[in-house]
């Protein structure tokens, strides 16, 4: 290999997927003594431990994380960072809980200090939990855009956000119009996107609070910026989509109140969908638009049960979301967790492997972003980390009898959190390392 003292190289088992398992009978790797070769912030090498350990020159560091698991960082395809405050607020739904609580945090963002202190938080969780990507929403203030960014440039990470766009059936105070909305947008893409790590993404927060000249502009902007992102929020909860018909009367469903305007195509977030139809679900699939399942929001607003089977007989592209505050927990092991029993009351199944999956590779392909982040392929971005089987007293009990990968990743999923994740790497970088009281 070239350049080997630039090479870091780090030892524990190794998990990455190459395909999704819901579909493929092989669609891992695992290394139970692997090797993960780093170079420049990018992937070298993957595999096992005593093929790849003599490629290095003999002065080569090892990093030994044996008895520890490295695999790609988490990807969280929907989560607020404003709302990091708000967390765990009390509502007896989504519609009422947005008025009382989200709204009146978010105003506080037109202040780029609070919004910079609330960033640098929230990033620092993210990795505290294992999170290396995100799709993130800001407010209505171009400077929560500008702080955000800011804080995860200091990071190195790879990091997708925007400004939320609405200029109705919201407050005065976090109202912008679809022309300031549209023009303070594309000065943030021209700014932000692809500065670094970065990516932007259009962000009309819902159809309910963008009129169709915003719903409109949004959509030119998704036309004229092709390789941006767009995100929103469709079919929660069913007050929200009775609220949506009456506002929309001419459009089939909720989700076609975006078709309208040209907002379904790849690079598109759509937040929750519970409440699809087969023939909007169909769409997505045709135009790769992919579908961010939020299982702790969800249970939380009792907004629904996703259906993963529906889901995945149409092809929709999925990634797992934390939806940090309407959802509990920053950690996508959590959220596993949730979306485990979400499954199963709507009669499904969720292997381990496939939930990891969904929070990886799975992520990243509903992004567009493979063979950028995701997987151990080489020339990806080497965003990584440290899961610990033995974090907990229990977790450790339950590890120490499980029979084969399915069993303990499945231990992870269900008893895991941020205490799991011994350390976190982003572009090759240690971004995290947990402080562990002997």
């Amino acid at each position: 290999m070239s350049s080997t003292a630039l090479l870091q190289a780090y030892r524990a088992s190794l998990l990455h997927f190459h395909a999704d398992p819901a579909f493929h009978e092989h669609a891992h790797a695992w290394h139970e003594d692997g090797l993960l070769i780093v170079a420049d912030g990018k992937i070298v090498a993957a595999g096992d431990y005593a093929r790849l350990r003599a490629s290095l020159s003999p002065d080569t560091v090892v990093h030994d994380y044996s008895g520890k698991i490295i695999m790609p960082g988490f990807i969280d395809t929907h989560v607020h960072f404003p709302q990091t405050d708000m967390i765990a607020s009390p509502a007896p739904g989504l519609l009422p809980w947005l008025e009382t609580y989200t709204f009146p945090t978010e105003r506080q963002f037109s202040d780029p200090l609070h919004a910079r202190q609330v960033a640098d938080f929230f990033l620092d969780e993210l990795l505290r939990c294992g999170t290396t990507t995100a799709m993130v929403y800001c407010t209505v203030h171009p400077e929560s855009v500008d702080a955000f960014f800011s804080a995860s440039e200091e990071r190195q990470l790879r990091m997708v956000a925007g400004k939320v766009m609405m200029d109705r059936n919201c407050p005065e105070f976090l109202r912008d119009t679809a022309e300031s909305g549209a023009r303070e947008t594309e000065d943030l893409i021209k700014r932000w996107h692809k500065r670094g790590r970065a990516l932007y993404a259009i962000t009309p927060r819902f159809a309910p609070t963008s009129t169709e000249a915003q719903l409109q502009l949004a959509g030119e902007l998704a036309r004229a910026y092709p390789d941006t992102y767009l995100q929103t929020h469709v079919s929660e909860n069913e007050d929200e989509c009775a609220w949506v018909k009456s506002l929309f009367p001419n459009s089939r469903s909720y989700l076609d109140v975006y078709d309208r305007y040209g907002m379904l195509r790849p690079r598109a977030m759509f937040g929750h969908c519970i409440w699809l139809d087969a023939r909007d679900r169909q769409r997505m699939a045709e135009t790769q638009s992919a579908a961010a399942v939020c299982p702790t929001s969800n249970l939380f607003l009792g907004s629904g049960l996703f259906d993963f089977d529906a889901a995945d007989t149409a092809g929709v592209p999925l990634g797992l979301a934390t939806d940090v505050g309407g959802g509990t927990s920053f950690s996508m092991l959590q959220t596993m967790n949730e979306a485990y029993k979400v499954a199963r009351m709507k009669g499904s199944y969720l292997p381990a492997l496939r939930m990891f999956y969904m929070a990886t590779l799975g992520a990243a392909r509903s992004m567009q972003l493979e063979g950028t982040i995701g997987n151990f392929a080489a020339g990806a971005e080497a965003d990584f980390i440290v899961l610990d089987p033995r974090a907990t007293p229990l977790l450790a009990r339950r590890t120490r009898r499980c029979n084969g990968l399915e069993e303990l990743l499945f231990a992870l999923a269900l008893l895991g959190d941020d205490r799991s994740v011994a350390a976190t790497f982003a572009a090759g970088r240690r971004v995290h390392q947990r402080d562990v009281v002997e």
